[in-house]
């Protein structure tokens, strides 16, 4: 059993790099091309995977945020509301 697991958590791994750089848009792609990532991802076995989830995708952490878009504004804040008044 534990001959097996190396190899299985290997492919797991595999799967879900691959599944994830497929789904990943291409402008998000850094540092070589989409296609590029995919053929190393399926041919290293161990490193392909790993590079993928360290380099190949610009990540957004928890700290980070995105562009921000305005929420409604209350009545007392909108300008256009206030002059009808």
């Amino acid at each position: 059993m534990l001959r097996v697991l190396p190899v299985v958590i290997a492919l797991a791994l595999a799967v879900y790099a691959l599944v994830d750089c497929i789904q990943t848009d291409e402008s998000q792609v850094r540092g070589i091309p989409k296609l590029f990532w995919i053929v190393l991802i399926v041919l290293v076995t161990f490193v392909g995977p790993i590079a993928w989830l360290i380099a190949g995708k610009e990540r957004q952490f928890p700290g980070q945020r995105g562009p921000q878009r305005r929420g409604p504004l209350g009545p007392d804040d909108d300008p256009d509301f206030l002059r009808g008044l």
